[in-house]
């Protein structure tokens, strides 16, 4: 059993490379998106930050009752507790690249700065690194196979 969890800032491709991660391993996608819509995750909604707020100790709870080889699709799944986790995958975007996606999506002036700030301080890979994961970053295509390369030979 294996666990990947992939995050990075909002806009920056994890889906795409979850999916991607998921489809060439034969692990099972989890969105977690649904499970907090499902499981009623949302503590309240932040009006200044423009987003809902997640109680991740319940979050966390809810992740580890799934079984199987797993890949964990959110920008909060590097909360996960190392323990549970093999690997934390951050993906990273080209800025201008971000701003086009996140204006796309309808975000604020306010929230697409947020958003930026949060790639250009690696946030989701500070976090993930001071909390002792196992991090590997995909910035590109290049990437992705080395790291698909490199868990098959962990296996």
């Amino acid at each position: 059993m294996t666990i990947i969890c992939v995050t990075g800032t909002p806009g920056c491709g994890k889906t795409t490379y979850a999916k991607k991660i998921s489809d060439a391993l034969n692990y099972k996608y989890v969105d977690v998106k649904e499970i907090i819509k499902k499981k009623n995750l949302v503590e309240r909604f932040d009006k200044k930050r423009d987003c809902n707020v997640i109680d991740t100790k319940k979050l966390n709870a809810e992740l580890m009752k799934i079984k199987g080889s797993l890949v964990i699709d959110s920008h909060l799944s590097h909360y996960l507790p190392p323990k549970f986790v093999d690997y934390v995958v951050v993906v990273k975007c080209e800025l201008k690249e971000l701003k086009k996606r996140l204006e796309e999506r309808g975000y604020s002036n306010n929230k697409i700065r947020e958003n930026l700030d949060c790639e250009i301080f690696d946030v989701c890979l500070t976090e993930a690194i001071e909390s002792g994961h196992k991090v590997f970053i995909i910035e590109n295509e290049e990437n992705y196979v080395d790291f698909l390369k490199q868990i098959k030979t962990d296996k």
